[in-house]
């Protein structure tokens, strides 16, 4: 897969795992038309290559993402056009990450606020350096969040306290965020590549196939009934069990070893 064609973001893969950093440190990695456009497209690659069994995504500097930048902010004013692209990629964005069938970790090494947030929200597993900051700030400037903020966020902390913290756009730091459950794990910031480094690792020597079925089984079954959950976890083990990783996984067992799981 080639991805030497992307600009705001850095993708380098080694051992099974992608990882992408948003590079605009000079804008605290905000993201601008190009920036959107490159995020959509990446998930559907990481999706398509064998290569890659896990991904990874941090941002280059001293934030993760401070959300739309000035450029978008200021094409969107009273364009409705402007508007309807720029809410089409971010759907497209969010779309694509939980579609995409291997796991995807954010690594949050700042500032994560607005859209930044919820691309941070719709990552599957998220650790968090202790300098981070994380805010749902759109009524600050008027506007509404998106990029999935209304499903994720009241999924992680309940209804209530996302209501808060949409209506008031406080700034909540990284303890407050694991207390709360938006995160699952905070880390010294001198720690966070290497913490982050091995929690990949682990994933990359998984059963990629398995974690695939579990993203499709949690994130379908949250809108499904009971009888149609208990259908698709029916068909995703039937799925599973006929993977050589599941013929691998009973063998190790057996032989009371670790498995060698080889994603398929």
């Amino acid at each position: 897969m080639d991805y030497s064609s992307y600009q705001h973001l850095l993708i380098e893969k080694k051992d099974g795992i992608a990882l992408l950093t948003i590079n605009r440190p000079e804008s605290l990695n905000s993201t601008n038309f190009r920036l959107h456009y490159e995020l959509s497209k990446v998930w559907l690659n990481i999706a398509e290559d064998d290569e890659v069994r896990v991904a990874l995504i941090t941002g280059a500097g001293r934030a993760f993402s401070a959300g739309g930048d000035f450029e978008v902010v200021e094409k969107a004013q009273g364009n409705a056009e402007v508007v309807g692209q720029i809410m089409k990629e971010a759907r497209d964005i969010v779309h694509n990450m939980i579609n995409c069938d291997k796991p995807i970790i954010s690594a949050i090494n700042g500032v994560a606020v607005g859209a930044g947030c919820n691309m941070a929200l719709a990552t599957d597993l998220r650790i968090a350096s202790d300098a981070a900051r994380f805010g749902e700030v759109f009524t600050r400037v008027g506007l509404v969040p998106d990029g999935g903020g209304t499903y994720f966020l009241p999924r992680l902390v309940g209804t209530a306290k996302a209501m808060e913290l949409m209506l008031l756009a406080e700034i909540i730091d990284a303890q407050e965020a694991l207390r709360l459950g938006l995160v699952n794990w905070v880390v010294p910031a001198d720690t966070l590549q290497d913490e982050t480094q091995k929690l990949a690792e682990r994933l990359a020597q998984g059963p990629t196939l398995a974690y695939g079925l579990v993203k499709t089984g949690l994130y379908q079954g949250l809108t499904m009934p009971l009888e149609d959950v208990l259908n698709m976890e029916a068909r995703n083990q039937t799925m599973a069990a006929r993977s050589q990783d599941r013929a691998e996984g009973v063998t190790a067992f057996r032989e009371k070893r670790q498995p060698r799981f080889l994603g398929r």
